[in-house]
């Protein structure tokens, strides 16, 4: 029985290494349609030390629909339909509304629920195999975005944890745990309705 154990996990093993970084992306890319998860949120500057944690839960549908809520140390919702995006922030009862394009340019978010293929604005790198996860390193071809790279942790096509670099050095850290793929999510959770008596900024209104 060991024996059969040991030589199922050599073969899962070289399968994943017979995986090119551009086939392990694209099996994240068309293979997870939803995902739903908690996440704990890190952020260091460049000398590594720690400027805020946060605590949360995100869920999204592709393409395009995300919801992403820290529920501590200060609760805040970002939610997005596709079009839209609202940033509701209890603590100063104010709703920020964008186009969801402009708002989400650059975030996490807008790596994980986007649709078209990765390889398009990324140049994809192996960064190492630690058991079943496969760690993905993604640089930005274009020399003016965000942020330096983006480090992707990936189990069997979900992604497990993100590194974001930014041009400055800082970093921030995603680690997802209680993931669910590919189940149903309620459209209502990519809708959202200003509490009354909050203070409404809406930068799609026209003029």
């Amino acid at each position: 029985m060991r024996t059969l154990i040991f030589s199922l996990l050599m073969l899962a093993l070289a399968s994943a290494r017979a995986e090119t970084p551009e086939q392990a992306l694209a099996r994240f890319v068309d293979g997870v349609q939803t995902l739903q998860a908690d996440f704990v949120q890190t952020q260091t500057d460049e000398q590594g030390e720690t400027l805020s944690s946060s605590q949360g839960a995100m869920a999204l549908v592709r393409p395009g629909k995300f919801r992403w809520e820290y529920q501590t140390p200060t609760p805040q919702l970002i939610v997005t339909d596709g079009s839209k995006l609202w940033l509701y922030d209890r603590d100063l009862q104010q709703v920020s509304i964008r186009p969801a394009a402009e708002a989400l340019q650059g975030t996490p978010a807008a790596l994980l629920s986007q649709q078209q293929t990765l390889t398009e604005t990324f140049q994809v790198a192996d960064a190492g195999v630690d058991g079943p996860v496969r760690k993905l390193r993604l640089t930005p071809k274009a020399k003016d975005g965000d942020f330096q790279s983006v480090d992707l942790w990936l189990r069997a096509g979900t992604p497990v944890r993100m590194l974001f670099r930014d041009q400055l050095g800082g970093a921030t850290d995603i680690a997802f745990s209680n993931i669910r793929t590919n189940g149903r999510v309620e459209a209502a959770q990519f809708r959202f309705q200003p509490p009354k008596g909050v203070e409404v900024i809406d930068s799609t209104s026209a003029p």
